[in-house]
């Protein structure tokens, strides 16, 4: 069976590739029980410092397998608890972004921390269109990103939101020209890298641990959870005072 998520590793970024390209990198069983172990070893993982998620082929991913979805239950591999684990993970993540974007791999996308595409991306939401209900956090998720509006007006109606419309609403961070988005989620990474790694993993967290406090709740929190500074950061002040 064809590896269907590949982990490569170098300097601190892990980087894992849908890998079913005469499928659309359409997720499968398989496909989600390897992204699961990889995501479990990634979590306690201190040598990785950011991860990138993209897809191999001519697209990100087309979504779910429905196949895997007809004549029977919903395979265990399927539930939310392997969207959840990539959404909890310590590090900071970027969805790179070629090619189809619909449905659960739209869930996928929403649960990194940066969704970075290119000019040829294209974005949807068809559980509408098969009878389904997401379960994999779209509606969750995506209204918190884009508005409630705009996201029933996805959810609702199955349209697909073209690259440029997706950066306009907010869906899409950092958006590349078409053949371009390999550069830019490098210095994205690169940049996510150079920073402290000890205050991206506790920044994500304290705003994930706070996420629907109050303000007044939120700023408790901070102070409450706050982890101290990073081992070196008299040397990144220092190397900044001898510029």
């Amino acid at each position: 069976m064809t590896e269907r998520i590949v982990r490569r590793d170098a300097d601190g970024l892990s980087t894992l590739t849908l890998n079913r390209p005469e499928k659309l990198n359409a997720l499968d069983t398989p496909a989600f029980e390897q992204l699961d172990a990889h995501l479990t070893a990634l979590a306690s993982d201190e040598r990785i410092g950011c991860i990138v998620v993209r897809g191999a082929g001519r697209c990100f991913c087309a979504g779910a397998d429905l196949k895997a979805l007809v004549g029977a239950a919903v395979p265990a591999a399927f539930k939310p608890g392997v969207i959840e684990r990539l959404g909890l993970l310590p590090q900071p993540v970027i969805a790179a972004v070629h090619g189809v974007c619909f449905t659960g791999a739209l869930e996928l996308a929403l649960a990194c921390d940066f969704i970075v595409a290119d000019a040829t991306a294209r974005f949807a939401d068809t559980h509408g269109k098969w009878g389904l209900v997401s379960q994999w956090g779209m509606s969750q998720r995506l209204p918190r990103r884009i508005g409630a509006a705009a996201a029933k007006l996805m959810m609702m109606t199955g349209r697909i939101v073209e690259a440029a419309e997706a950066h306009r609403a907010g869906l899409v961070d950092l958006l590349a020209p078409a053949g371009g988005l390999d550069e830019l989620v490098a210095k994205l990474a690169a940049d996510v890298l150079a920073n402290s790694w000890h205050t991206n993993l506790a920044t994500k967290r304290l705003m994930r641990e706070s996420d629907g406090l109050s303000l007044a709740q939120g700023l408790a929190h901070e102070h409450y959870r706050h982890p101290g500074f990073a081992a070196d950061h008299e040397e990144r002040i220092a190397r900044f005072s001898r510029k």
